[in-house]
């Protein structure tokens, strides 16, 4: 006899296991797509941080307005390390990137 999930109100638990519970594809776009509006996020705040609008920053970067304003979209999918380090290198910053273990996963080398 299979057992029985655990009813729940929560409804974060409920999208999860009616969209994403063993379902490997779904939770990896998730996961990329949480990637995704992380850089946007942290785009958005370093330029708050300094006090400079989309145009001023686009003039720093040496892009337009517009590029600035697709790269703080969470939607956007074009993220580039060499963009991400003239952003950095205009706001007096430098970029770091991190590699960390996927949630349950282990691969033998």
């Amino acid at each position: 006899m299979a057992s029985k999930r655990k009813p729940t109100s929560d409804a974060v638990e409920i999208l999860h296991r009616r969209y994403y519970a063993g379902k490997p594809e779904r939770i990896k776009q998730l996961e990329e797509e949480r990637a995704e509006d992380e850089i946007a996020r942290k785009i958005y705040a370093l330029r708050e941080s300094a006090g400079v609008t989309q145009k001023r920053l686009a003039q720093l970067v040496g892009t337009t307005p517009s590029v600035i304003s697709r790269l703080e979209d969470s939607d956007y999918e074009g993220h580039s390390l060499t963009m991400l380090k003239r952003i950095a290198a205009a706001l007096n910053k430098r970029v770091e990137i991190r590699f960390v273990p996927l949630k349950g996963k282990l691969h033998a080398a």
